[in-house]
């Protein structure tokens, strides 16, 4: 069995005694440039989360904002291009096990998700990874369809009209058809 990967950017938390004051997790250089690699990224110029934590019996409330100033590369264009994140972080860290539901294969279940149950990361042991749930945060708060200034000048020398921009012959005869 192969031993899991470190995280670009971990920051262990211990249970006991946590931090009554905000955590903040900043990203240095090389764990920025690590980042990017893992979210194929041409660049990751700050990231900054500050977190409040909470203690709830053995689960863990994390709430606060994360802040990124990266670079990505244009969907259209290819260009890349320099783009700021701003998420709010409503996580809750929960023992390892606590949320596996012995399932009955005969029966039909209908789960209800609410705003807490989505956010929901599992530890082991007596601490949790913080940095680890901040980078996965990034990831899904990047655009990965995000369009660059040079995107409609792109479309424009390819030939690509947006919807509702056509021209020509045939779009004036079909715009006369529409329904008011």
């Amino acid at each position: 069995m192969s031993a899991l990967p470190t995280p670009e950017l971990s920051r262990r938390i211990k249970l006991a005694g946590l931090p009554g004051e905000t955590v903040v997790v900043e990203a240095d250089a090389g764990e920025r440039a690590a980042l990017a690699a893992r979210f194929s990224l041409p660049g990751i110029d700050s990231l900054r989360a500050e977190v409040e934590l909470e203690q709830r019996g053995s689960a863990v409330r994390a709430t606060g904002t994360l802040k990124a100033a990266i670079r990505q590369t244009c969907a259209i264009s290819g260009e890349d291009f320099p783009a700021n994140i701003d998420e709010a972080l409503d996580l809750r860290f929960v023992e390892a096990g606590s949320l596996d539901t012995p399932i009955d294969e005969n029966e039909e279940i209908e789960v209800e998700l609410g705003a807490e149950d989505c956010d929901e990361i599992e530890y082991s042991g007596d601490a949790f990874d913080l940095g680890e749930a901040v980078a996965q945060s990034l990831g899904l708060a990047i655009d990965p369809y995000a369009e660059g200034p040079e995107a409609d000048a792109a479309r424009e020398k390819a030939g690509i009209v947006k919807e509702g921009e056509q021209e020509g012959p045939l779009a004036e005869m079909l715009k006369g058809l529409k329904r008011d």
